[in-house]
């Protein structure tokens, strides 16, 4: 049984597209009773950043509805576009001051919607569990994940500000922010292979 459950978990990991990246990171440490509690809290899409994916839900759905105004009246459907950009623009900034993110937390990942690896000023031990709020800067995006430490290396002792790097499973990830992240791996992974195209 447990065979099974690794060889679905490797399956898993194996499906999600793995890319470098650099985001804006926190994270604290949790009890894995306190996890349980907060999920439960997230479960209420306006609460603790799950904003972020609400709206993009959100805009899945407006958008085609503005495409089918579009083919009956596109000055009334430009302007509802014009407005959805701005609700957006608050929306974010709103998000982005509520949070503790700062330009010393960025940092370079390695990311997928099963996983991170990420470099860190502390060492912590495997089977630790953490809290990761996790700003995609390519995308402004803030998504909350759960996960449990599975390694931790000391990768460079001469680093003051990120000596270790922290290999993260995530568990019981919410769809909505596995959709967000999946949508954002793949976005940058385009991005990284046009850039490497161009002169």
């Amino acid at each position: 049984m447990t065979t099974n459950t690794q060889s679905e978990r490797a399956d898993d990991r194996r499906r999600f597209f793995r890319i470098d990246d650099e985001v804006n990171l926190t994270y604290k440490k949790v009890n894995i009773n306190e996890m349980s509690e907060q999920n439960n809290v997230l479960d209420d899409v306006l609460n603790n950043c799950s904003i972020a994916s609400a709206m993009d839900a959100l805009n899945q759905e407006s958008s085609l509805v503005l495409r089918r105004l579009q083919k009956s009246d596109s000055d009334i459907a430009d302007f509802l576009k014009l407005m959805d950009d701005k609700i957006d623009l608050i929306a974010r900034s709103v998000l982005l001051r509520e949070t503790d993110f700062s330009k010393q937390n960025t940092r370079e990942v390695n990311i997928s919607a099963s996983g991170l690896a990420f470099a860190s000023k502390e060492g912590l031990y495997a089977g630790d569990y953490l809290e990761v709020k996790m700003l995609l800067t390519s995308s402004m995006s803030i998504v909350v994940a759960y996960g449990k430490v599975v390694y931790c290396k000391m990768v460079d002792e001469n680093n003051n500000d990120f000596p270790y790097l922290i290999g993260l499973d995530f568990m019981n990830m919410k769809e909505q922010d596995r959709e967000l992240l999946i949508k954002h791996v793949v976005k940058r992974q385009m991005q990284q292979i046009r850039g490497k195209k161009e002169p």
